[in-house]
């Protein structure tokens, strides 16, 4: 065997031997991967913890649909995260839990809502609303035995004090009566005691009653967890004496009885009970009303006047934003476009400055300029008079379109002066050559060029102004009110505006199931607009 040949027959013994020796890195490769895989087990370990503490809340309070669905989000972060298999998912599985909960879910129960009389009088059950009822309407037992009473304090909270067949009970308008066996009890009569101290409570004197943030004689006490066990109150809080519910409630005839009058409340349809001559109970429950809330906007007296002309204001306003600012915009963008014109970049610049500024500031500045009587309009441009451009329906729609007009013309600035560096000036060279005029070129050549461009903009503009509550809130809060109206609701208001008054800020009862329908009208209303608008681009791309 020669000696070349006996070198490769070795070398290729040696290049076939597994290689032993530990690789430079793969210790701290490994030690990496054990840090990664602790941290994502410490992080689904606490997002773990938190949904199960979610689980066991929405389950005290009986909210199944957000128990399971608790439930199958924990199983999917837990099944993705620690399989080998789901290595896209891992990804794309926080977004969609996100998606899911602030959207589709919020989507769905603004829907379900808005087929409910959800609101003020009407949220809770129809066993919560019964057990209200008692709860608040209470008349003294007859003949009930008077307790010396002691008032008790503890981290802020009043208590009440009473001695029962020997018992010492203590209990506050949250917690009700219950024995406790460490409070010191003291004779106060022949045959009554009364509580003198209780370990963990501060005792409250006569002369402390005073000073007490809250009258003891509209507290309640509950007597027990049984709302019709009734309840313990006092008058000047030294006695104490039994209430016994007014109502009565038949499970069987499904009616409310008052004990002392004897006037019978039947359960309505509408989720409360109303008695022969129309007078109601509340707290009523939450039912069911089909399209009610979706008729009401145009048939009920007091709410289809407002709500039509604040559609219609809606739609005016929307399209006169979008119109003055894009004429606007696009005017500048061709003024200063023009290479004749020196220091555009300064003027630019200038320009964008309406719309470096929060909107929520700027509408409360020209707020203070347009002031009747001390507004720098009035006072100084306008040398001292009294326009009360926010106080008169029509002078208040005028302002809000010229102040949105400040406020949005850089934006149409800044996407048309882009557009119209990204049209070929060769066309416009061509169309001149042939004898066309500076007013046909635009006409015919540069604003179609542009609007390809600039009309998907357009509409979200136009979908932004029709939601845009800030403006109208901080500028005029949707007056001059109507005359009258129990919603508050004014001349300048739009439909989001109108959303918010009913749900939130009405003068009146809040009225979300209305809400929430008009909600709905809303999206619909956006949604078309922007179907057909799309549409629109579309035909306009094929023409170009």
């Amino acid at each position: 065997m020669s000696e070349r040949s006996a070198l490769s027959e070795t070398g290729s013994t040696v290049a076939s031997a597994p290689d032993l020796t530990p690789r430079r890195g793969t210790t701290s490769h490994a030690r990496d991967i054990g840090k990664g895989f602790l941290v994502k087990l410490l992080l689904v370990m606490l997002v773990d913890a938190l949904g199960v503490y979610g689980i066991i809340t929405a389950t005290t309070i009986g909210h199944w649909p957000i128990v399971v669905s608790l439930v199958v989000g924990l199983a999917a972060v837990n099944w993705v995260y620690f399989s080998r298999r789901m290595v896209p998912l891992k990804y794309l599985l926080p977004g969609l839990l996100f998606l899911l909960v602030y959207q589709v879910f919020v989507m769905g129960y603004t829907g379900y809502v808005a087929f409910t009389n959800y609101g003020t009088g009407h949220m809770l059950t129809k066993e919560q609303a019964i057990e209200r009822l008692q709860q608040y309407n209470q008349v003294r037992v007859p003949d009930s035995p008077t307790y010396p009473l002691t008032v008790l304090q503890r981290d802020g909270e009043i208590y009440f004090g009473i001695v029962d067949q020997g018992k010492a009970l203590i209990g506050s308008a949250d917690t009700p009566l219950a024995e406790n066996p460490d409070a010191e009890v003291v004779q106060a009569g022949e045959k009554t005691q009364r509580i003198a101290s209780a370990p963990g409570f501060e005792t409250v004197d006569f002369a402390g009653l005073l000073t007490l943030d809250e009258d003891v004689s509209v507290i309640t006490v509950p007597w027990s967890s049984d709302p019709t066990s009734g309840s313990l109150s006092t008058d000047f809080g030294a006695n104490g004496f039994r209430n016994q519910p007014a109502l009565a409630y038949d499970a069987a005839e499904d009616t409310m009885t008052h004990v002392e009058t004897g006037v019978v409340y039947y359960a309505e349809e509408d989720g409360s009970f109303t008695a022969a001559d129309g007078t109601t109970l509340t707290p009523g429950w939450r039912v069911s009303v089909g399209f009610d809330n979706f008729s009401r906007m145009f048939t009920e007296e007091r709410l289809s006047g407002p709500f039509l002309k604040a559609a219609t204001w809606t739609f005016a306003f929307a399209f006169l934003s979008v119109a003055t600012t894009f004429a606007l915009g696009l005017f500048m963008a061709i003024t200063f476009n023009d290479e004749r014109v020196r220091g555009r970049k300064i003027y630019r610049s200038l320009l964008i400055l309406p719309y470096a500024f929060p909107g929520f500031l700027s509408a409360l500045i020209w707020a203070g300029m347009l002031n009747r009587s001390y507004g720098f309009i009035n006072q100084t441009l306008l040398g001292g008079a009294s326009i009360d451009w926010l106080g008169d329906p029509w002078l208040a729609k005028i302002a809000i379109i010229g102040v949105n007009l400040w406020l949005g013309f850089p934006y149409m600035f800044l996407i048309t002066t882009g557009a119209l560096q990204s049209i070929p000036s060769d066309i416009n060279e061509a169309a001149r050559i042939d004898g066309a005029g500076p007013a046909r070129v635009f006409r015919s050549l540069t604003l179609p060029l542009l609007l390809v461009s600039v009309t998907p903009l357009l509409i979200a503009s136009f979908a932004f102004n029709f939601n845009n509550f800030s403006l109208i809130y901080m500028l005029t809060k949707g007056g001059p009110v109507y005359v009258g109206n129990e919603y508050g609701l004014g001349s300048t208001d739009i439909l989001i505006s109108t959303v918010y008054k009913i749900a939130i800020e009405g003068g009146g009862a809040k009225d979300y199931g209305l809400a929430s329908a008009m909600s709905i009208i809303i999206f619909l209303i956006v949604g078309i607009v922007s179907y057909i608008g799309f549409r629109k681009t579309r035909s306009l791309e094929e023409i170009n």
